[in-house]
């Protein structure tokens, strides 16, 4: 296992971090656009990118072009995009159901991702996944899992992998604010404290498990400090702030990658319902119009603005590039073909495994026995 001589977190276990305190923004150099000028300005079109693929989805999912169920990042952007931006090309990311934007920011196309969304056989999950249960080897994207709490053991099991083989990656699972009450994620946290493992666990508080606020149901509604039962180093982060959320994410990945796991907990409220279809009628209107006056895209344009980094005319520019990028991805999936039913089986396992079961949906367990000669002639003559 984890060699002994690793080296600490300097972070309290359990306590607050300096990740919790914003950074100054950055000072404008002159003249032109620095590089970390142009970092900010790369989360800004990410953003945007996000906000309107999901805009759009909801809208095929109304028009019953995407089916199934569907959870969207809308009001999440900026901690999809800071903690994307902060981890290794080589690194693994294993999500829960609402994971679009995290492919998005991950680097897969959005062609493949709507795709996906429409069931069709160019999508990253050859359109057997769907909004749920993407994957993508190529960029380490290891699946969006629709069972809460369902990628908290495998993601520490990649971890696990990684330590035995001697590898530099980490690992990076994410989590809803409900999935912390569940067995799994005390097992994991505990598991990956004992054994040292490479691995951040990121909770993405939106301060409600489906339609429960945390307060209702946690005990400890400040998460990052469940960490202390494992000592293990956390830190809360204003998930609403790309940039915080990047700082956060690169000091926590620092950390698990010397052996010592991490919770990151973003706060970071979703705009809209639990899924396309809910109304999000437990919400009050002060609480609706609260939600969008603080709508993280908008926030981080105005920051932007006053930083000299954002005109209006760029801001009218980049927002035409996400509809014309979202577009094009909707032409490419509405071209795509439906897969072949015959495929439905050739992705349940990496390698083949014997007796595994290729019955399709109304077919018999086992095949019916051949009927006696004397019986079939008995039915002819009734």
């Amino acid at each position: 296992m984890s060699p002994t001589s690793k080296a600490r977190s300097p972070k309290n276990a359990g306590g607050e971090t300096t990740a919790e305190r914003r950074p100054a923004p950055p000072r404008r150099k002159k003249p032109g656009v620095s590089p970390p000028d142009e970092r900010l300005l790369a989360f800004y079109r990410q953003m945007v990118l996000i906000r309107r693929f999901e805009e759009r989805s909801a809208r095929a999912y109304t028009e019953a072009k995407i089916g199934g169920y569907c959870h969207l990042n809308l009001g999440e952007e900026a901690t999809v995009v800071g903690l994307m931006a902060a981890m290794a090309p080589d690194d693994y990311v294993f999500t829960n159901y609402r994971e679009h934007g995290y492919a998005l920011a991950r680097g897969i196309a959005p062609e493949r991702i709507m795709a996906e969304l429409y069931g069709r056989s160019d999508g990253v999950s050859k359109g057997w996944g769907g909004s749920m249960h993407m994957f993508d080897i190529a960029t380490r994207f290891m699946g969006g899992y629709g069972i809460v709490g369902g990628q908290l053991p495998l993601a520490t099991g990649a971890a696990l992998a990684i330590d035995y083989r001697g590898g530099s990656e980490a690992v990076v699972c994410l989590m809803g604010d409900g999935t912390t009450n569940i067995g799994a994620f005390h097992e994991a946290l505990n598991i990956a404290a004992l054994w040292e493992l490479p691995i951040v666990y990121v909770i993405v508080n939106n301060g409600l498990g489906m339609g429960t606020t945390v307060e209702q149901s946690s005990a400890e509604p400040e998460l990052y400090k469940r960490a202390a039962s494992y000592r293990m180093a956390s830190a809360r982060v204003d998930g609403n702030d790309p940039v915080a959320v990047n700082e956060a994410s690169r000091v926590a990945l620092s950390s698990a990658r010397s052996g010592k796991p991490y919770l990151l907990e973003t706060v970071s409220a979703r705009l809209k319902g639990h899924s396309v279809v809910d109304p999000a009628r437990y919400r009050s209107r002060e609480e609706a119009e609260a939600l969008k006056a603080a709508d993280p895209v908008a926030a981080y344009a105005v920051r932007l603005h006053e930083q000299g980094l954002l005109t209006d005319e760029l801001i009218a520019r980049i927002d035409a590039e996400a509809m014309a990028l979202v577009a094009a991805a909707v032409e490419f999936a509405e071209a795509s073909p439906p897969p072949d039913v015959a495929t439905l089986f050739d992705y349940t396992y990496a390698t083949p495994v014997p007796n595994d079961s290729r019955r399709l949906p109304g077919q018999a367990l086992f095949p019916a026995p051949p009927r006696p000669a004397a019986v079939e002639h008995a039915v002819v003559a009734t």
